[in-house]
């Protein structure tokens, strides 16, 4: 019975980080057509929180999932050489990541 109760918390705590998910998602658009940044930068921050939690709800380490997001950068990078301006985007990320990383090794 203990283990149904505890299947059914996991369930429901799934099932509120997913509408987290998409409610943030509504306000950081709701955000950009009122130019709110404060509002904006709250809401991508929540979504970039959730995503975290989430992840690891679901068995994903947030080690693996920042992996994943530099394997990904990495692979988007190199397939955008048409489209320079998101290029520029994806690179500046993929410097800010690695950068923190080296923040974190030098503590």
């Amino acid at each position: 019975m203990t283990r149904e109760v505890g299947q059914a918390t996991d369930v429901r705590v799934l099932e509120w980080l997913k509408a987290d998910l998409a409610e943030n998602m509504g306000i950081l658009f709701k955000s950009l057509l009122q130019s709110g940044h404060d509002a904006s930068i709250d809401a991508l921050a929540a979504l970039i929180i959730n995503s975290y939690i989430l992840g690891r709800r679901v068995g994903i380490n947030y080690q693996v999932l920042d992996m994943r997001i530099k394997h990904q950068l990495n692979t988007s990078i190199s397939e955008l050489d048409e489209v320079h301006h998101i290029q520029g985007d994806l690179t500046q990320l993929q410097s800010y990541i690695e950068s923190r990383g080296k923040d974190q090794k030098k503590r």
